[in-house]
């Protein structure tokens, strides 16, 4: 019922394009968000996400962040993981063509789950190296298998719990750093105030599900009032954070 009361709140104040006045801001959603092209990347994401719901495989889940809304079992089959809890193949395709249109060097991903999102990112930009996180031991090596499997050398995937590996990682700047995990409010905040000083003037922060529970909405907001934040982006399932200084502050509630 959150969920959907707050869909209805945004669609009474998002907007297209034609409310945007920031010319990166425009620019990212004609050119980005709005594309229409056909790419052939998006065959592997299709195929993918065929192969996930055809499978019969079963994997011990141990739930580190939020759970499922609609899976509690411990034991969950693959196909029903995707059906319920993976990315849909409109948001794969979106990831793709961020990657695609920023041209990212270094991203990072928090929660790979079946894989979904970092196969997208890994085939947006061949030249985006990927680390992927992922807490739950089974989910890590069937998701590893598969980029194996799909020849997907440019993902790194790590078997860890998120803050462990934040504070391991190497001190790089990353351009994209994917949230997909842990889906409430304090351990999102942690998240992203440690990786703040990873992100450099044009990398972008990417969070998904901002409207799970009332607390993610909240840090949702947090963040986007947060002094070091420029522009941030409402999409409804998929909120954008940018740092660029030469933007001044702006909030923008878009429809896709």
């Amino acid at each position: 019922m959150y969920q959907l009361i707050s869909y209805i709140k945004f669609l009474f104040k998002s907007t297209n394009q034609h409310g945007v006045h920031s010319p990166f801001v425009y620019n990212f959603v004609t050119k980005c968000l709005y594309d229409k092209l056909k790419y052939e990347g998006y065959k592997k994401l299709k195929a993918y996400r065929k192969q996930l719901l055809q499978s019969k495989r079963t994997l011990h889940i141990t739930d580190f962040g939020a759970g499922s809304k609609k899976m509690n079992a411990q034991k969950r089959q693959v196909s029903k993981m995707v059906k319920n809890s993976s990315s849909p193949l409109n948001d794969s395709k979106l990831l793709f063509r961020i990657a695609h249109y920023f041209k990212f060097k270094n991203t990072l991903e928090l929660g790979t789950s079946l894989g979904v999102g970092a196969q997208a990112l890994a085939l947006g930009h061949s030249e985006n190296s990927i680390t992927t996180i992922e807490g739950c031991p089974e989910t890590y090596q069937f998701s590893k298998q598969q980029f194996k499997a799909q020849q997907l050398s440019n993902i790194i995937a790590i078997h860890s719990e998120f803050t462990t590996a934040i504070e391991q990682l190497d001190p790089i700047p990353f351009d994209c750093v994917f949230f997909d995990g842990h889906h409430n409010k304090e351990a999102t905040l942690k998240y992203f105030n440690l990786l703040l000083s990873q992100a450099h003037n044009d990398s972008i922060f990417i969070f998904d599900d901002l409207y799970w529970s009332k607390g993610m909405t909240e840090a949702w907001r947090e963040i986007c009032a947060d002094k070091r934040v420029t522009v941030s982006i409402d999409t409804f399932n998929f909120g954008f954070i940018f740092f660029r200084k030469e933007q001044p502050k702006q909030h923008f509630t878009i429809r896709l």
